[in-house]
């Protein structure tokens, strides 16, 4: 579908966004025209279970700009079935899905056994190795574990992201040591983030990405919008031009580029 392009100030990509979530999927054509004028004109909607993976394909056929990734959420682990990693392969291969996941560990909920998680992890490092693409990485109060499996079976993986990233400057260094890659949310305009700050600070633009995660993690100043979306990640991107002290043009630049290079998506 052609959406209007021509109040386009810059090119940003939202690299993580669940347009397959109520109610965004219900208002789809209006989100991401407004996502345009703000200047984000590219966008990855991102699967966490197989209903939600053919919605973000089938919304990614519709869209020119659109792109999915499909993953099975760690909450879910407990639930997947050999049938449901056949299916995923399948779809996975389909022309405009540009990342498996979002997958890994979230050991906060523990809404699946960390068992169950881990052996799912693998098999989406697996899956990604098998068709060479990137991978969307979720670690919640399991940075130690989601390293280790990636150490060990994430090697012939060439490129890893861990999405709304949370921690330390620490963690952040420790990724960036293996090559890997990591994406901000509005979670870095947060008050109470400034441990996310401080990780944003060591994050080279060649490493660095921005999303929203919405329907989630609405950024200042627009936390009283319940419902975060697209346009609103000019607001994380601005914040984070000040925080490193570039202007928002090199940043926005910079991230874009990183973005596009990493999920292969042309210009």
């Amino acid at each position: 579908m052609t959406l209007d392009f021509n109040n386009t100030q810059c090119e940003l990509i939202d690299t993580h966004a669940h347009l397959a979530f109520e109610p965004l999927i219900n208002d789809v054509d209006n989100v991401l025209q407004r996502s345009i004028e703000a200047g984000v004109t590219s966008w990855i909607t991102v699967g966490t279970n197989m209903d939600e993976n053919r919605k973000s394909i089938a919304l990614a056929e519709k869209y020119d700009n659109l792109y999915a990734a499909v993953g099975i959420h760690p909450h879910d682990s407990k639930n997947v079935t050999a049938e449901n990693l056949a299916e995923l392969e399948k779809i996975a291969r389909h022309q405009k899905v540009v990342a498996v996941g979002e997958t890994g560990l979230d050991f906060h909920y523990n809404f699946s056994e960390q068992y169950a998680q881990k052996e799912v992890f693998k098999d989406h490092l697996a899956l990604a190795a098998k068709l060479d693409l990137p991978v969307i990485v979720h670690s919640r109060e399991a940075f130690d574990d989601t390293m280790q499996i990636l150490e060990q079976q994430g090697g012939d993986v060439e490129k890893i992201v861990f999405h709304c990233f949370t921690g330390t400057a620490g963690q952040a260094e420790a990724i960036l040591d293996k090559g890997w890659y990591i994406s901000f949310t509005g979670v870095v305009t947060f008050k109470s983030a400034e441990d996310v700050r401080e990780a944003a600070k060591v994050v080279p633009p060649d490493k660095l990405m921005l999303e929203t995660d919405c329907p989630y993690m609405t950024p200042e100043p627009m936390r009283k919008q319940k419902v975060n979306e697209p346009a609103l990640m000019i607001h994380t991107a601005k914040f984070l031009a000040d925080l490193k002290g570039v202007s928002f043009e090199e940043l926005a630049a910079k991230a874009t580029a990183t973005s596009r290079k990493f999920f292969n998506i042309p210009d």
